[in-house]
Order: C-alpha cells, then structure tokens, then sequence
C-alpha cells in the first residue's frame, strides 16, 4: 500500500504542524504525510518536495508504527551530553531562587556567581562566557525589570468598604479628603519629547539634587485642592503632616469634622508619630484620619494630581534652583485649583 488513512484528529493535528510548527522539518514530515494521504505518487511527492523516496518510506513506516506522534518533535543529531542538563537547572535557579538562598551577599545572578557555584558546590568547571551562552540559548535576555506593587493588603476589601460607606452617608456638616505627600526634586524627571529622527536631546541636571515636599489633599466633593509647602531639609515629615492638617482644619472651618484619607505612613500614625499623637489629642473632635489599604495608590486620588503635575511641570523641567522650580510649580496650582475627582475606586458612590 503506497497511500496511508488518516482520521479526522490526524488530519488536523499534521495541518497545525504543516502551517505553525516552527521546525521545518517538522512541516515537511506533516506535508509528505498529507500528500500521501491524498493518494499522491511517491515520484510526485519527491519531485513537489525535493525528497528521496526512501525518506518518504522512512516517515510513512514510523507513522503506521507509531501514529502521528510518532514523527513530531523527535529529538534529531548526537545525544545531548551532561552540559545541557546543568545547563536547564541554571535557567531554573536563575528564574525561580535568589542568590542568597545559596550563601551569596547579592540580590541578583550574575554568569560569574553561577559558575562559582556550579564550581564549588557540583564540581562542574565552567566560564562565565558559557553560563551567559546557556542563558540565552534558552530564551533570556539582561534587561530591566518592571516595577510592580507589593501582595495586596489582606483587609483591602473591608477597608475600601468601609470608605465607600462613609463617603456615601456624609452629613452635610462633615467632608471628607484624600490627602498624600509629593516630592519635588531638582533633578528634573526625564521623560519623551520631540527630536530629531535620529537624534537623542539631552536634559541637563544641576549634578546635586535638592527636594522639597509638599503635602497635598484633594476635596472629595469639589475637587479643590490644598497645598503645604514642606520647609527646606524637612522632608515627609509628621510636623509637615500636622502643618497641613491644621491648614485643612482652618480651610474648612464651617464643617464639624472633617475626614482625611490617606497611607500608611508613620508620619501619618498616631502610634507611630508624637506629633500627630499630640495634635490629634487636641483636635481629634475635629480631624478623623482614616487609612486606605496597603500598597493601593490607586485608591487615592490626589495620586492622579501629582501625576498631572509631574507630566505638566517637573518632567525635563529646567530651573536651574528649588525657589524657581517651587515658584513653576504653584503658578500652574494657582490656575488649577479644582481638578476632578478620578478614582475607579469610589466611582459608583462619587
């Protein structure tokens, strides 16, 4: 029989392999299997795919042996030796273990600390250069990571809940704020702009950098925001945090109390801070701080203010003091005083 049956799941699974299959000679094992199967001459499928009929006869009698399985992704050439094997378990380690699980005083591999340890621990010699040509042979590349938030809060859920129930019962004679710090730095923020095809522009830097805080709330019925400006050296602060929290406590003086939202921060914890402790004993009548889940900037959203002024003043600025980049930064505030107030988070109870 010069012609072989294939079943419906056979005839599909060569078609895949013909058209997908990165290895050609997979797609021409699938083909001359198709062929044959279309009752097709042995001259005509050696004349169509530049074969020999002896390689046809080869792959159909695998084939009636052994099924489509048979002639899929078998392994071709001499047999791999010891190397590729340590090869898959450095690609394992340098993916999945820390380099301090194995007594190294480092936070990420490099191909010389994992010759060291193929050679002191397994007795396995070999160069640096080769780690890195294992690497990349399977597939790795050295580039820089994305950063990503932490595990979620395990309260997130009751928190957000209990937010979104205060947000939504408000008396008229209470508010609610989202408050957080920005840091303004010398050392512009590098970001996109035009240039020439070919060209990189180049944003100069003063070389010392130099910061000032400021703490910011966001209104959460108007959207109006209030500003404190931190005091040279001061930094994220507790005395900037109470600095604000009275200038709230005055801006807001018709309301009986006033709710502010805002991280975790020890600068923003009674337990953690004197300051706070101390102002809140004399003015916890009035100044309720409640505190958003960990790790969740998304939840507040004075966050997307900061963004706007990041993008719109700090980004490739090019004020050569702090006075001139704080001076940029207020006269965009003074005419933005009231932003919307995005936050997927509270949507539904805005």
């Amino acid at each position: 029989m010069t012609s072989i049956r294939l079943t419906s799941d056979d005839r599909h699974t060569l078609l895949e392999h013909y058209r997908r299959d990165p290895d050609p000679q997979v797609r021409l094992r699938a083909h001359l299997l198709l062929l044959l199967a279309d009752g097709h001459t042995w001259g005509t499928i050696a004349s169509v795919l530049f074969t020999s009929p002896d390689t046809i006869a080869r792959w159909k009698g695998r084939f009636e042996r052994g099924g489509v399985g048979e002639i899929l992704g078998r392994p071709r050439g001499p047999k791999r030796s010891a190397a590729w094997v340590w090869a898959a378990i450095v690609v394992g380690w340098v993916l999945t273990r820390r380099p301090a699980e194995f007594g190294f005083a480092r936070s990420r591999w490099s191909c010389e600390a994992v010759a060291v340890l193929l050679g002191d621990d397994h007795g396995v010699w070999t160069s640096r250069e080769t780690v890195r040509r294992w690497l990349r042979d399977a597939g790795l590349v050295w580039r820089r990571p994305r950063p990503v938030l932490r595990p979620q809060d395990p309260d997130r859920q009751a928190k957000l809940d209990a937010l979104r129930k205060l947000l939504r019962g408000l008396p008229a004679d209470e508010t609610a704020v989202f408050m957080d710090e920005v840091d303004i730095n010398l050392n512009p923020k590098v970001g996109c702009l035009w240039m020439g095809r070919g060209q990189q522009a180049a944003v100069e830097t003063p070389g010392t950098n130099e910061k000032r805080y400021l703490a910011g709330s966001i209104h959460w019925r108007t959207g109006r925001v209030f500003l404190t400006e931190g005091l040279p050296k001061q930094g994220r602060s507790a005395a900037l945090f109470c600095r604000h929290l009275d200038e709230l406590r005055r801006a807001f003086r018709h309301y009986r109390v006033i709710h502010v939202v805002c991280d975790n921060a020890k600068t923003h914890k009674p337990d953690k801070a004197r300051l706070v402790k101390e102002y809140l004993q004399q003015w916890g009548h009035r100044i309720v701080i409640h505190y958003l889940p960990s790790y969740a900037p998304e939840c507040n959203p004075i966050e997307r203010v900061w963004w706007r002024l990041h993008e719109a003043v700090t980004r490739n600025h090019r004020c050569e003091t702090m006075e001139e980049l704080l001076d940029l930064t207020f006269e965009w505030f003074a005419g933005r005083t009231h932003f919307r107030v995005e936050c997927s988070a509270y949507k539904a109870h805005n």
